[in-house]
């Protein structure tokens, strides 16, 4: 709805209460670090309404902006001067100017002041039609604030200095209903006094046992324990179920993931449970739904990985970080599951320099699902909260639902991705995935500011293009990823021949001559990169035959892993026919890739799943 509600100064009404209109804000968060900032918010309809509580007796600042600086801003300024409150609707321009709305959508509602703090509520509706302000949806929301011991005088609101701040939220993140209680036992997985090294990033896994439960138990919520000033060292934790099959001697001390020396239990580790990231708070499940834990299915030892994002290289870290769970005896009617679906983390996943957008897929192929959830559960399994998960060139990401060739209504999107806030969304409804049906994982980036390749990785440098659906009742899979075809990539770039057999990684390249004896990473970097061959790269591999993973609980495979298979003629940004599975098989370069050899050599890289955020 585009138009003007009916405005109403609760703060002037008899009897009205002193800390507020009385209304209800589901949501609430501190804003500043020195706890001088509160904002409550909550959905009405077609409304947002909010609550600004701010240790000032001048005037209050809050807005949302594209990056999280002033330029291109929608910006409210309001406060109380003289008895009298007042609210100002504001903009910004490229060069941060700031400007009176002519158009005021945002509506008072209540305002007070004392004698140390200002309250205001006030509503605005998700769209506007001005085009002043920002729309509201349920991607990332970058939203501003400010405050100055004076209120707003005739030739507008003074300069905040210092006053002033952005935070990434989900403003329309469904209201948690369920309250739990402040007495439910819980047990912590935290990382014991880790060295940090002075290197951008690493991964470190601890192996923990759960405690031991003589009858099931649900956990219902996890929250990240994080150590009071690492909050941005900590980039992710993921919470995997090991084999059952050890003794206590695994647990004795950790080891850095993915390194050649890392203990042989890691490798049975493959089944996420869990995952945080950055920015993110605790996860409640729904009051229908449990974690469970203490049958002979559910985990008996778990890896708690931690990514450490250390871009400073800053030396003598020690970190205690890690997860809470919170138990119940109270068993809710579903197990939960995790499923993994995207990328496959490999270098094969290629980004060229010098873009202002490209995009990769990730794709839980139909095959896939229909092996496992026939097998499963063919009346199908029910999403209810979903993770995305990209890195640094990360613009956005999107996980498009499909079934027989239509589009159904996405499972979760954020089109303002912010690598510093990933958070699960939980669905407004429910959504349920049946045999045949098939998922993509779409991830915009933006490389405008890089002058080599983007290559998939474990490094925040790097990529990934990952999404973990949490669902009930909980079935025999938990990665379904794919990633693209190398052999078309290096013949867009003109090479014709590798070295044979392949013995090193990266492989090197035979011909032409112009790349003889590189690696093909080297090989991509050489290529003259123009903003018009990378359009024409994107059209290619958004086409290319897809090599499947399709893991079960166990570390085994769905019979489907390693096949390859055509990507859907699907609606895409870059519309290219769909190449026919193999078209190329009678390259010999194309032969030296069957899919055993890439699952190989995307094993080489040390990539051994697609498990890493």
């Amino acid at each position: 709805m585009c138009g003007w509600g009916l405005l109403l100064l609760w703060g002037l009404l008899p009897g009205a209460a002193a800390g507020g209109s009385g209304r209800t804000f589901p949501h609430r968060t501190l804003l500043d670090s020195e706890g001088k900032y509160w904002l409550g918010w909550g959905q009405r309809g077609s409304r947002l309404a909010f609550r600004l509580e701010v240790r000032t007796a001048g005037y209050v600042g809050f807005g949302f902006s594209p990056t999280g600086a002033m330029a291109a801003a929608d910006v409210v300024v309001g406060g109380v001067a003289h008895g009298r409150p007042y609210l100002q609707d504001y903009f910004t321009n490229a060069n941060r100017e700031l400007k009176k709305d002519v158009q005021q959508d945002y509506h008072l509602e209540y305002a007070m002041e004392n004698s140390t703090h200002t309250i205001i509520e006030f509503t605005r509706e998700l769209h506007t039609c001005d085009t002043n302000d920002k729309s509201i949806t349920d991607s990332t929301v970058r939203v501003i604030w400010a405050y100055h011991h004076e209120d707003v005088g005739e030739a507008g609101p003074k300069y905040h200095d210092s006053n002033r701040g952005t935070k990434s939220l989900r403003l329309l993140n469904p209201e948690k209903t369920n309250v739990l209680s402040t007495a439910l036992p819980y047990f912590d997985l935290v990382n014991q006094d880790v060295p940090i090294p002075n290197k951008d990033t690493t991964y470190w896994c601890q192996m923990f046992k759960i405690p031991v439960f003589q009858e099931k138990h649900h956990v219902i919520k996890i929250e990240p324990v994080i150590q009071r000033g690492h909050e941005s060292l900590i980039h992710h934790i993921l919470l995997y179920q090991c084999s059952s099959n050890f003794n206590d001697s695994v647990l004795d001390s950790g080891h850095e993931c993915y390194h050649p020396n890392m203990p042989d239990a890691f490798l049975t580790c493959e089944t996420v449970i869990f995952a945080w990231a950055i920015g993110g708070e605790g996860f409640s499940y729904p009051p229908h739904v449990g974690l469970s834990l203490g049958t002979p299915l559910d985990p008996h030892y778990v890896l708690l990985e931690v990514h450490y994002d250390n871009p400073t290289y800053e030396e003598g870290l020690i970190d205690n970080s890690g997860l809470r769970l919170f138990h119940t005896m109270d068993i809710r009617k579903y197990d939960s599951g995790v499923i993994e679906a995207g990328l496959w983390v490999s270098l094969f996943h290629t980004i060229p320099p010098g873009m202002p957008e490209f995009r990769s897929e990730g794709h839980c192929a139909l095959e896939c699902l229909e092996e496992a959830l026939e097998a499963e559960k063919p009346s199908g399994i029910h999403v209810f909260a979903v993770l995305l998960h990209a890195h640094l060139a990360g613009r956005g990401i999107r996980l498009r639902h499909f079934r027989k060739g239509k589009e159904m209504r996405s499972l979760a999107y954020d089109d303002d991705f912010d690598f510093n806030f990933q958070e699960f969304q939980y669905l407004k409804e429910e959504q349920t995935i049946l045999p045949g049906d098939n998922l993509i994982t779409e991830c915009r980036y933006n490389t405008k500011d890089r002058a080599e390749m983007t290559w998939g990785g474990l490094s925040t440098r790097s990529e990934m293009c990952l999404s973990y659906l949490l669902y009930y009742p909980r079935i025999n899979l938990t990665r379904c990823a794919s990633i693209p075809d190398i052999m078309e990539q290096l013949q867009f770039i003109g090479v014709k021949e590798i070295y044979r057999p392949v013995t090193t990684w990266p492989f090197i390249i035979k011909s032409p001559k112009q790349y003889k004896n590189l690696s093909f990473m080297d090989a991509m970097n050489k290529f003259k990169w123009t903003k018009k061959e990378g359009l024409s790269f994107n059209k290619l591999v958004l086409s290319l035959p897809v090599n499947v993973r399709c893991s079960k609980t166990d570390n085994a495979e769905w019979s489907v892993q390693g096949t390859t298979a055509a990507p859907p003629d699907i609606e895409r940004p870059y519309r290219a026919e769909p190449l026919v599975c193999g078209a190329s098989s009678s390259s010999s370069l194309h032969r030296a890739f069957s899919p055993p050899l890439l699952v190989c050599l995307t094993l080489l890289s040390g990539v051994l799943s697609a498990k890493r955020l």
